[in-house]
């Protein structure tokens, strides 16, 4: 079986800063983190290959991030970025898809959970972003806070022919358990069979010091009802992730999580849907 993390990031604050790494508590994040980094982790964790995706929404980070899985086993796909809103996205994807590592190019995402209107998804000029996204044989992540599930369910549906890649659950509400709204807008969202969705950024949703896998797991089994393990890929979030948790927690804990599937199911979650879905 082939091990998939299917969602990291790197990045060089010498190149470019992260102006969302504010606050104290994002303070340990606040330096460089690099493939180099990571590599070591994912072997010792039994991981083989990567998602990388995109963290600002700019256009000089995704043929960075590309020419960097061009140089490195260890990235098997990149997630991008381009202005959905341009009316020339067909041209960018085209002209990402032609540069030195183009052919790693597996999707786009925006950073939706920083747009004030709940329904940016929706607009004219967003869904004829996603439509040249569908036409270029890409993914679509979805990143996005929980009032805005309602939003991506419409969008998911207008587009049948682009696969949503829900990141992170939607963020659902392990701080406090509140599961109800969040849970029922997933699976309005598992309904569509275009939708698949990350087991991503968990820990960070929880209490970064004294979560448990008690926290994790009834957010884990509304994942696994609603989707399916054919529908759920394993995501680490790192290096966000490290602020509750490291990288071998991370993957440990998720296999404790999916202790109850079958060898088979496990595998799909931990490598096949991120595989199938990606294109990898």
């Amino acid at each position: 079986m082939t091990v998939i993390d299917a969602h990291q990031h790197v990045w060089d604050l010498s190149v470019r800063d992260q102006d969302w790494l504010t606050g104290p508590g994002l303070a340990p994040l606040r330096r460089d983190f690099t493939l180099d980094e990571l590599r070591p982790q994912t072997a010792a964790a039994g991981v083989d290959a990567t998602v990388l995706v995109q963290t600002i929404c700019v256009p000089e980070e995704t043929p960075e991030y590309l020419a960097l899985a061009a140089g490195d086993p260890l990235v098997a796909g990149v997630v991008g970025w381009t202005d959905l809103t341009s009316p020339a996205v067909a041209d960018a994807l085209a002209g990402l898809r032609a540069l030195p590592g183009g052919g790693h190019l597996v999707g786009i995402r925006h950073q939706v959970q920083e747009e004030a209107d709940p329904d940016w998804l929706l607009r004219p000029e967003v869904d004829r972003g996603l439509a040249a996204v569908a036409s270029a044989g890409l993914a679509y992540d979805l990143v996005l806070r929980p009032e805005q599930l309602p939003a991506a369910v419409e969008a998911a549906r207008a587009r049948p022919e682009l696969t949503f890649v829900l990141d992170h659950l939607g963020k659902p509400p392990v701080r406090p358990r509140r599961p109800d709204t969040w849970a029922a807008d997933l699976r309005a969202l598992a309904w569509l069979p275009n939708t698949v969705a990350k087991l991503s950024g968990l820990f960070t949703e929880a209490h970064w010091h004294s979560w448990s896998l008690a926290d994790l797991q009834p957010f884990v089994s509304v994942a696994l009802e609603t989707f399916g393990p054919r529908r759920l890929m394993f995501g680490s979030d790192w290096p966000v992730c490290t602020l509750a948790a490291d990288y071998e927690q991370v993957v440990a804990t998720t296999r404790e999580l999916l202790a109850d599937l079958s060898a088979h199911e496990r595998n799909e979650v931990l490598g096949g849907t991120a595989t199938r879905v990606y294109g990898l």
